[in-house]
């Protein structure tokens, strides 16, 4: 790789032209990186939910040409000047949110959202000079998320790649950079509950099956999957969901057959919808005196959450949370040595395996509804 170092790269990615369109496999050159930027060799990437919103662009200002994804595995190539905690040949996970260690938010035990460097999907530039770093015979190729998977080789700020145990098999641990740890995340580092407890878990997608993956963990005596799909209460089954409950074959709302479930209502609560009335279920659904909702799922940028303030008089909490509480350099590595012993179950989240010339398919796979994560090999 040393070759290539401080060089333009060519090679492929799967370019957005326009929304909605297939994904064009084409030659990009990719600038080297800049000061505290990293260029890494992507070997495998993986499908999330939010790379096809972003692509259907239905719910946002349009941004294309643009390469996607954000959930990925792979090598640094090379380093910019000031990097010093990265080195090429280290085996890493880039992440759409960051963690600088300088901010007031990375300095605090409290909090994972970096000033300098959380989450922004309009952003579509290095934040360094405002450029990308793709181009196309001189056009400029837009950047996602500060990570753009979709791509053999990609740059990004050094702050959003997390350095892993080079053990670590790359084609299982991609799936920590998002979905996983967002789900797992937010039941065991959030809503928290003790051994023994009632959690319900709303919204049975991949994020949903990993904040019930989060609960089986902790020790759940009863996990309740709350879905208006009843087809997806099998595979629940797999990631710890004992029961099972549709809204729509009940005449009382959701929270209410809960409660009579749970005599009072769930001890926690994990939201993975993004749906206002899930979100407010989720509350309403939760004991109180002790009961705690925490909400996962993006909701649409102009709905409100209305509830009866009785609820919080009642000690019911209701929690937000952010990539499940992970700091990405700090957390990550860590949680990819928890998988190392055992303690997390990937696996059964892969459902799926694509190569890259093929990327187009995880897309279709993804619109059916069929499976939960397709792994894209780079390589093929």
């Amino acid at each position: 790789m040393a070759s290539t170092a401080g060089k333009v790269i060519k090679c492929r990615a799967a370019v957005a032209w326009e929304a909605g369109k297939p994904l064009v496999i084409q030659e990009v050159e990719v600038a080297p990186p800049q000061a505290l930027e990293v260029r890494l060799k992507i070997l495998y990437t993986s499908l999330c939910h939010t790379d096809v919103y972003f692509w259907e662009a239905k719910g946002q200002t349009p941004v294309f040409p643009r390469i996607l994804g954000h959930e990925a595995a792979g090598i640094v190539e090379s380093v910019g000047e000031g990097v010093t905690e990265l080195a090429p040949g280290d085996h890493v996970l880039p992440v759409f949110t960051g963690e600088c260690k300088e901010c007031a938010h990375c300095k605090s035990e409290e909090s994972n959202m970096c000033e300098l460097l959380r989450i922004n999907p309009d952003r579509k530039v290095m934040i360094g000079d405002g450029q990308a770093r793709f181009s196309v015979n001189g056009q400029p190729i837009y950047h996602f998320l500060g990570t753009s998977t979709f791509s053999e080789y990609t740059v990004v700020h050094s702050g959003c790649v997390a350095k892993i145990n080079p053990e670590a098999p790359l084609d299982k641990v991609c799936v920590l950079s998002c979905g996983f740890c967002t789900g797992f995340g937010a039941t065991v580092n959030v809503a928290k509950p003790k051994k023994g407890s009632t959690v319900a878990i709303f919204g049975l997608g991949a994020v949903g099956l990993a904040a019930a993956e989060g609960a089986r963990v902790a020790g759940a005596s009863r996990i309740i999957g709350v879905d208006l799909n009843s087809n997806r209460f099998e595979t629940a089954k797999k990631f710890g969901c004992t029961e099972f409950v549709n809204p729509l074959e009940h005449t009382k709302p959701v929270q209410e057959v809960l409660a009579e479930m749970t005599n009072g209502g769930v001890d926690r609560a994990v939201e993975c919808t993004g749906n206002i009335n899930a979100m407010i279920q989720a509350l309403e659904s939760v004991h109180d005196g002790w009961g705690v909702a925490v909400l996962v799922g993006v909701p649409h940028k102009d709905a409100e959450f209305k509830t009866h303030p009785i609820h919080f008089l009642n000690e019911k909490t209701l929690k937000g949370t952010f990539y499940g509480h992970y700091k990405p350099r700090t957390d990550l590595p860590v949680v990819v040595e928890q998988y190392l012993k055992g303690e997390l179950e990937l696996e059964k989240f892969i459902t799926h395996s694509v190569p890259f010339s093929e990327i187009n398919k995880a897309f279709e796979l993804m619109l059916a509804g069929q499976g939960l994560r397709c792994i894209i090999h780079m390589d093929g």
